[in-house]
């Protein structure tokens, strides 16, 4: 067993706004659709129902989480599937609806076949759904028992896990440089006297090829740029009827008619506009990247942005070596903690990425692995308590203004530490362990439920 999760599936190319709320529902669904086809119970097929637990069904409605369903029953999904495939499938449906079940069967389709049950939680995950299909029996008789009835967890991050398969089965995969831990992982790169980087590369190219590791790196980067990059250009209002505006397109006008005034455009206020245009991105619905997560998607390619444009030198290998420290970083969140705000609080999304992404910076700028680990403990420690509380139930406040003020932490972070040698009272493995301990005691209303905090306490207009 190891900590380690390939960059492939910890940074997974999606849709917005929410891995744990839309990717990993759709995945869900379109796995529940695939089951019916392969077990050849497709033609028996009258209904497909889906019950929605817990956080989902607290603020599914406000995270597309019923959309992403529908679509994933259609057989979509998110790698591959238009966010206008997704967006409304289930909001806009009309009487009389029909589905194209794993893109083959037509069946009645409603809206009450999704039933949202927020004060039921299942003891596997706080994101839970059970997926029913209903029809005729192998004998053509209207059978009283789903056909087909399974319950699937939303661990976090897009990653889904099936009632009654163990737990990550992807730590069952071999890896050359295996590690638990963040001491482990330190203690490997001084055995081999290797960078965190270069850890990680081994490891993805013992799973896919060095040739491929490299191509799907530059996929992650390219998607992730492009995200950016329409993030920069959007303007108008934010769906889902709080009105909010998206800034980071102006903000890039002004940024880039001051931009001879060194004075006035400053690279603290870039990093906030890039981190801001993928929240804005993912907030709408759009292409986005999870990094670990939707909801803190914007961290590390903000950083990452903040390399490139500011950093002598820096180049196409360097955001390479860039993601594969933040996956050897996020791997170790995802195995010992958590990364899904519904389990551990906005603490666990972005607090792992504001991690990730320091970790990262501080080594793509020369830091040592011990200086790597202390800049990922720094931010992290302090996100530590952070509540996920959304108004609304979206993806929009507290979380898009979150992501921006995040991304100068984690470049704060990582120049701190290069500041140190690498020797410091917190390690990195204490503060996620204290992360652990401090979503298992947070109250459910502070994780993703909008029962508390600001979701409470701002007026919705």
């Amino acid at each position: 067993m190891t900590a380690y999760v390939s960059a492939f599936d910890l940074f997974s190319i999606g849709i917005g706004p929410s891995s744990s709320h839309t990717v990993g529902p759709l995945r869900a669904a379109a796995a529940f659709a695939s089951r019916l086809s392969d077990e050849g119970m497709l033609d028996r097929v009258d209904q497909v129902t889906c019950a929605l637990y817990g956080s989902l069904g607290s603020t599914g409605i406000g995270h597309g989480t019923p959309d992403a369903v529908i679509a994933g029953l259609r057989g979509l999904q998110p790698e591959t599937c238009r966010p206008e495939d997704v967006r409304g499938a289930w909001a806009d449906l009309a009487p009389g609806a029909t589905l194209l079940l794993a893109g083959r069967r037509s069946i009645p389709l409603s809206k009450d076949d999704i039933a949202f049950e927020p004060r039921t939680r299942l003891p596997g995950h706080p994101n839970a759904l059970t997926l029913r299909a209903w029809g005729r029996d192998a004998n053509g008789e209207r059978s009283p028992l789903p056909l087909l009835e399974e319950t699937y967890y939303s661990i976090g991050g897009g990653f889904i896990r099936r009632d009654g398969e163990e737990a990550d089965l992807a730590a069952r995969k071999a890896h050359p440089l295996p590690y638990d831990t963040a001491q482990e992982l330190i203690a490997i790169c001084d055995r081999e006297s290797i960078p965190i980087c270069e850890v990680a590369r081994r490891n993805e190219i013992a799973l896919h090829g060095e040739d491929a590791t490299r191509e799907r790196l530059d996929l992650i980067w390219e998607a992730m740029a492009e995200c950016v990059a329409r993030g920069l250009s959007g303007d108008g209002t934010l769906p889902g009827g709080l009105g909010v505006w998206r800034r980071a397109a102006k903000m890039r006008q002004h940024l880039e008619s001051v931009q001879d005034d060194p004075g006035r455009a400053t690279a603290l206020e870039w990093l906030h506009a890039f981190a801001l245009a993928v929240n804005e991105e993912n907030a709408s619905g759009g292409r986005v990247v999870t990094a670990p997560t939707n909801g803190a998607a914007g961290i590390v390619p903000a950083v990452a942005h903040y390399y490139l444009r500011f950093v002598p030198g820096a180049s196409i290998e360097g955001i390479r070596q860039y993601l594969l420290t933040a996956t050897a970083i996020g791997s170790l969140f995802k195995a010992n903690a958590s990364i899904s705000g519904a389990e551990g609080g906005c603490q666990a999304e972005v607090g792992s990425a504001c991690a990730m992404a320091a970790g990262a910076l501080c080594a793509v700028l020369g830091g040592t692995p011990r200086q790597v680990e202390n800049a990922a403990e720094i931010a992290m420690e302090h996100h530590l308590g952070l509540t996920c509380d959304p108004v609304g139930g979206l993806v929009q406040i507290p979380c898009i203004e979150r992501n921006a003020i995040a991304s100068s932490t984690a470049v704060s972070a990582a120049r701190l530490a290069l500041h140190g040698d690498g020797s410091h009272l917190v390690s990195l493995d204490m503060v996620i362990e204290t992360m652990r301990q401090t979503g298992l005691d947070m109250s459910t209303k502070y994780k993703e439920t909008s029962e508390g905090g600001l979701a409470v306490n701002v007026i919705e207009c």
